[in-house]
């Protein structure tokens, strides 16, 4: 299924059912009185949060949603059937914001969750709502009230535990496929990821889900590269996995720049628990590991390992300490 995580579309909620103007014709009753029904209200645009759904690739080829229009009244006092409501649904994550792409209208966060985006439409009365003692017989019956209608726009911000950055081609999709089920496309070139994927890792009798976000590059908050398009699902996280591949010229430097990518996109984001792991440790001398482990020592950065992907090692003790910040955190 094909990754999608903005979309905008097209809402409209019901038009109310028209008034019925009707009057009682039965045999010997000359004055029957007025007994036309009121018309059915319009179908809402709900939407709903499902947690089986992970991309808004739905709302590709369909943008426009309008709900059904309320049932005319009729005679004998008979109010009109109400319109069918459209729900929408929407992976756990969902924000959904005005078309100005500002306005925050709501965030579906939970499973489950339901709002009201757009109410239709009620119905108008029919002419017997309008008898009163002077006028018994009114020839008044009111058209349904319009309907609402509006652009929105859908962003989808996954809901993981941990979110796993780097630069392109650090062994992010290989620390994945060793600690989940997922299969991720791995190839030896950069921007093998184009969007991200989501694994459940179990440990411990526990659980927990991370998610593998397409490498950052230099500038990647100002737009530049892929990266920048999916930085918005590490605002989410619980811990940020920052995966360095320690076989390149420069490690620190590499690691330096993710860094400052995400403190340009987000303050905040800096000021997450991480965790480093320095991949392709088969790759390293170990003066040249020795070094760099004295470096990240130097700036306090406690919880980093040496791992190789690829042959699994090092990454059992990753996923240990993952656990615990996941579940110190609140999970």
């Amino acid at each position: 299924m094909k990754f999608l995580d903005e979309a905008k579309i097209f809402i409209k909620s019901g038009d109310g059912g028209n008034g019925c103007l009707s009057f009682r014709r039965e045999k010997f009753i000359e004055y029957g009185g007025p007994n036309g029904g009121d018309g059915g209200r319009g179908g809402d645009i709900l939407v709903e949060a499902v947690d089986n759904l992970n991309t808004l690739i739905d709302y590709r080829y369909q943008q426009h949603f309008k709900a059904e229009r309320g049932h005319g009244g009729e005679g004998y006092n008979r109010t009109g059937a109400g319109g069918a409501s459209i729900t929408l649904k929407v992976p756990v994550g969902t924000q959904i914001f005005e078309d100005d792409d500002e306005t925050l209208i709501v965030d579906m966060d939970s499973p489950g969750a339901k709002f009201c985006l757009l109410r239709g439409g009620d119905g108008g009365f029919g002419n017997e709502h309008y008898k009163t003692s002077v006028n018994q017989a009114p020839r008044r019956a009111d058209p349904g009230w319009p309907g609402e209608e509006k652009w929105i726009r859908l962003k989808l911000k996954l809901i993981a535990d941990v979110g796993i950055v780097g630069l392109p081609n650090a062994g992010k999709s290989t620390f994945l496929q060793a600690v989940s089920r997922t299969k991720p496309k791995i190839a030896n070139y950069p921007f093998t990821t184009l969007h991200p994927q989501l694994g459940v890792v179990y440990c411990f009798d526990k659980e927990f889900v991370i998610a593998d976000l397409p490498g950052l590059i230099s500038e990647a908050s100002l737009g530049r590269g892929l990266g920048h398009k999916f930085l918005k699902h590490t605002e989410r996280c619980r811990v940020l996995l920052h995966m360095i591949d320690a076989a390149q010229d420069d490690p620190l430097g590499a690691y330096q720049t993710v860094r400052n990518e995400l403190y340009e996109y987000n303050p905040a984001l800096a000021a997450k628990p991480e965790v480093i792991a320095l991949n392709k440790r088969e790759l390293v001398s170990d003066e040249i590991a020795a070094d760099l482990s004295k470096k990240f020592k130097k700036m306090r950065k406690n919880n980093f390992f040496w791992i190789s992907a690829a042959s699994r090692d090092g990454v059992q003790a990753v996923v240990e300490t993952l656990l615990k910040i996941c579940y110190d955190q609140g999970q």
